[in-house]
């Protein structure tokens, strides 16, 4: 008679380790992880873990990295123009870091030695150039993208405020009569401020290219 086999444990590999940390993150934050609560949620043990990653930073970094990938570049390969590449690769941005908040201060450090992150910096980059625009200038706006999508995701304006409207005592708030109201339209609040924003950056720059190529 044949003993049945045990059942395998799925292998452990860097991919399945950044998925589960991920999870983690976005379920409970960055101090949740730990190589032993790592450990026990992949079902091995913790010094398994280092055969992939030294420290506890460098998953959190390959976590960074992971939703980095996730943004779309295409848009600076098909024909697009400078200024509807830039749009549209912001919209993008800002729905991965949407989706993994509880990352964002990692990838505010900057790309450091992450790979997609690299590639996104060196997409925008290029792009700029490509374009017309100075290395330098290039440089700045990739920079002003950057603060401006990663500001908008570390937090929402409109959840920020309470639904008590007795938080606003009209005589010490004249004007935050519907204050307690933005809290339930968190969501479209917070859209229509970073469409407003990010157009308004990107006029700004045009205008900026226009007077370049006038005195060129």
């Amino acid at each position: 008679m044949c003993a049945m086999a045990r059942p395998r444990k799925p292998l452990l590999s860097t991919d399945r380790i950044v998925v589960t940390a991920r999870d983690l993150v976005d379920a409970e934050g960055l101090a949740a992880v730990s190589t032993r609560r790592l450990a026990a949620e992949l079902g091995v043990s913790g010094p398994s873990l280092y055969n992939h990653f030294r420290t506890k930073d460098e998953i959190l970094e390959a976590v960074a990295d992971s939703v980095s990938a996730q943004v779309d570049l295409s848009m600076f390969e098909d024909g697009r123009d400078w200024r509807t590449a830039l749009h549209d690769w912001a919209v993008s941005y800002r729905a991965a870091l949407r989706d993994h908040p509880n990352i964002v201060p990692v990838l505010a450090r900057g790309p450091g030695r992450r790979p997609a992150a690299l590639r996104l910096a060196d997409a925008v980059y290029g792009a700029m150039v490509e374009a017309g625009w100075p290395p330098a200038q290039a440089t700045s706006i990739g920079a002003l993208m950057r603060y401006f999508i990663m500001g908008s995701a570390l937090g929402s304006f409109a959840g920020g405020f309470v639904d008590d409207a007795s938080a606003y005592d009209p005589a010490d708030y004249p004007h935050l009569g519907q204050a307690h109201l933005l809290a339930e339209q968190q969501e479209k609040i917070d859209e229509r401020a970073f469409e407003a924003g990010l157009t308004a950056l990107l006029d700004g720059l045009a205008r900026q290219y226009e007077r370049a190529g006038q005195q060129a």
